[in-house]
């Protein structure tokens, strides 16, 4: 008997979950991504967001390939000072953003549609003082108000020109969760009282942030970005990391479900309705069925070298690079052994796991 003509008639084999997955197995997988730009072939990129972005940022530096480093460290600096100090982690010394809405405050700030200068400052009664903005983003915090609100201005100028200099502007949602101040709206990286502040319950708010909210954040965020650069290519990707802790009273398995799940919506609804966002399944690749999360270590949320590398070999197989060189780059080139291992080995500046500290457990 003949086989009805129906539209999965003739549908490639990577639509099926069958020939597509089941039977290929996670180191079978293909054709999980294209770029849908033709890119010049010594493009550059600003990559920004949750700890897992710092994965896209030392695989571009190990291939030689054009990152965006809009904040570097003074010269000399020993690299262990400048990593403990958080330089060249993200393309500015922003720490990490981990909600939309953080991200949007700071494309705000970028913008000059917000006042820098009015956000929070913390001080710990030892002299010593913390920006709200990046709390832990100066070990051991500041000498003084006046060299918060420099290092801030510094920041938020290299975020300005990472915008204005990239071809690509890469951004790793990472929760839904997350606090604001309940007067102003300025919303915080952290909760106050755990990376720095102190927490007053009248006045930090804690927020979980839902589809709506963070399409509405993340689509202001993009038309300010526009208006620094009009050409400005946006890469979404979403942190296949778990929560570390939940503040919703669910469990954590729970709470991490909806928040990935959010993200991963929302990322999707903005890049099938605009052509010039585009979306990197990270998230899918380490989390998906077929890894069996082979991919995360036995505490179950940090991911191992061999799940990045995977990553990263489909981020560079669909990227299309095949464009007339348009700036002054270094030609892209393998990455190094002892890169490799040297990135391996290294932990990601990931402030949120602090919260383990709470654990009573």
């Amino acid at each position: 008997m003949a086989k009805l003509e129906n539209p999965y008639s003739s549908l490639p084999a990577h639509s099926f979950w069958r020939s597509a997955v089941a039977e290929v197995g996670v180191y079978g997988l293909a054709d999980l991504w294209r770029s849908r730009w033709q890119l010049p072939s010594d493009a550059r990129f600003a990559t920004f967001g949750s700890c897992f972005a710092q994965h896209i940022s030392r695989a571009l530096i190990g291939r030689n390939m054009g990152w965006v480093d809009a904040e570097p460290a003074p010269r000399r600096t020993p690299p262990e000072v400048a990593k403990a100090y958080n330089y060249s982690v993200f393309s500015a010394r922003t720490g990490n953003i981990y909600t939309a809405t953080q991200f949007l405050w700071q494309a705000r700030m970028a913008a000059g549609r917000c006042d820098m200068a009015a956000l929070e400052i913390w001080e710990n009664g030892q002299g010593r003082f913390f920006d709200s903005v990046r709390p832990a983003i100066e070990p051991g915090g500041f000498a003084s108000r006046d060299e918060v609100l420099l290092s801030r201005l510094s920041m938020v100028r290299a975020f300005q020109r990472s915008i204005r200099e990239a071809d690509v502007f890469i951004f790793t949602l990472g929760l839904t969760e997350g606090w604001e101040n309940a007067k102003t709206g300025q919303p915080y990286p952290m909760c106050p009282g755990t990376a720095a502040g102190r927490f007053d319950a009248t006045l930090h708010l804690f927020r979980n942030y839902g589809f709506a909210e963070v399409r509405a954040a993340l689509d202001e965020a993009f038309a300010l970005m526009r208006e620094i650069h009009p050409g400005l290519r946006l890469l979404l990707t979403v942190s296949p990391v778990p929560l570390t802790a939940t503040a919703t009273g669910q469990h954590v398995l729970v709470a991490t479900t909806y928040s990935k799940s959010v993200l991963r919506a929302v990322a999707g609804e903005i890049a099938t309705a605009d052509q010039t966002i585009d979306y990197f399944p990270s998230y899918e690749i380490i989390t998906g069925a077929p890894t069996r999360s082979a991919f995360f270590e036995p505490n179950l949320r940090s991911v191992v070298q061999p799940g990045v590398d995977l990553v990263m070999k489909h981020f560079f197989a669909g990227l299309d690079m095949s464009g007339a060189a348009a700036h002054a780059a270094a030609t892209p080139g393998a990455i190094s052994a002892d890169l490799d291992a040297q990135m391996a080995a290294e932990d990601l500046v990931c402030e949120e796991m602090t919260l383990d500290a709470y654990n009573a457990r």
